[in-house]
């Protein structure tokens, strides 16, 4: 008879299906590999009646799903009622009465080895210690170092002021990680950040992984003139880091190779997105198979202003073998010298160079490849991750 390991209860921001971007895929991919050995149950919240759909394939993962509606009109609701509060508002938003009652009753009635708390936006169902203390709390990045960015990068004055007051209210809300037994960042960028801003010692690396069976090594022969960017194109930091590529970067290119190729793959493209594409500017929307659209790049960019952490779009394709040229957001995650598999620059120009130097020369590109796609298996593989997230789970 087999016996479990653990019982893990994940308490998610949102529903983890289907695994395409962020927040989803990290979930999912824990998910899948610790359910091998251990029995997972999950809480989270549904948007749509249509995500409910995604109940069953969920259940292939997780031995009971709860799944609690997050109407749209309660986020503003709590929003609202919390302008004079000094909540963030991105823990507002998130803000759910059955969502508390249902956790409360799941945690009187279940006996848990360990409780997987996804983003800061949840910890404010933890108030209680004795929950808390038992309790990982798992953060995509350092909250407020992203909002501070995102005051430096803002053109928009309401913008600025917004992101003035979230910052200083993220702040704040952080040492609530002091309650908890355990905090899991991205990037030592990240921890580091943490640590000094807030003296928070119960603080430890998880980093993001990649599906090295989905985003394998690619043979494929690749477009030699074409650029890469992908990501979620709702996202502000993917929206600032394409328009600020085509507008100072791509120029810098284009004066040595006038014909190569710019694609921005990625879901929600806004207006401020598609107002890029051009004859030699793509904007595709939803690519079902990333893989392949890695594949036929020569170059991935990843020219991040504003955010933390580490970027999906840097992993996946330096496993499947395609070099990258990034900004510094993410790339201390990787733990890598400069030129490993990826060239790092904090300049228009240093960035341009760099992306020249890969399209002009394929042994380089092939050098680099190698090294990026050896090192993912080494150390970024989501089975590697997950054991270490056990690891943290099983610690006393």
């Amino acid at each position: 008879m087999f016996v479990f390991l653990m019982k893990v209860l994940f308490v998610a921001n949102r529903i983890p299906y289907p695994p395409y971007r962020g927040d989803k895929l990290k979930i999912y991919n824990l998910a899948k590999q610790l359910c091998k050995a251990n029995e997972l149950h999950l809480i989270t919240f549904y948007v749509s009646d249509e995500e409910l759909n995604y109940k069953d394939e969920l259940l292939k993962v997780f031995s009971s799903v709860k799944l609690i509606k997050q109407a749209k009109l309660t986020s503003i609701f709590w929003c609202f009622m919390g302008i004079f509060s000094q909540i963030p508002f991105q823990v507002l938003y998130f803000k759910n009465l059955k969502f508390a009652k249902k956790l409360k009753l799941l945690l009187k009635n279940n006996r848990y080895d360990a409780i997987h708390v996804q983003h800061l936006r949840m910890a404010q169902y933890f108030k209680n210690q004795a929950w808390s203390k038992m309790s990982i709390l798992d953060l995509p990045d350092a909250f407020s170092l992203y909002w501070k960015r995102r005051i430096d990068k803002s053109k928009n004055q309401f913008d600025r002021f917004f992101a003035k007051i979230e910052y200083k209210r993220l702040l704040s809300y952080e040492q609530r990680m002091l309650d908890f037994k355990l905090n899991l960042v991205c990037s030592k960028e990240d921890m580091h950040y943490l640590q000094s801003v807030h003296k928070i010692k119960n603080i430890a690396l998880l980093p993001n992984g990649v599906d090295v069976n989905t985003f394998a090594f690619s043979t494929v022969s690749f477009i030699s003139n074409r650029i890469l960017f992908t990501g979620n194109m709702d996202y502000a930091p993917n929206i600032d880091g394409a328009v600020y590529f085509v507008q100072e970067i791509l120029p810098l290119i284009r004066k040595k190779m006038p014909k190569v190729e710019f694609v921005i793959a990625g879901q929600r493209p806004v207006s401020k997105i598609q107002e890029l594409a051009t004859e030699s500017i793509k904007v595709t929307g939803f690519i079902a198979n990333l893989n392949e659209m890695y594949a036929s790049a020569c170059v991935v960019v990843s020219p991040l202003r504003i955010g933390a952490g580490t970027q999906n779009k840097v992993l996946e394709s330096m496993s499947m073998g395609v070099p990258v040229v990034c900004s510094q957001i993410g790339f201390e995650g990787l733990q890598i010298a400069n030129g490993e598999g990826v060239f790092m620059e904090t300049t228009a120009q240093g960035f341009a160079n760099r992306v020249l130097d890969i399209l002009a020369d394929p042994v380089l590109r092939e050098r680099m490849g190698k090294q990026a796609s050896a090192l993912i298996l080494a150390k970024f593989s989501w089975e590697t991750i997950a054991q270490t997230l056990t690891h943290y789970f099983e610690s006393k």
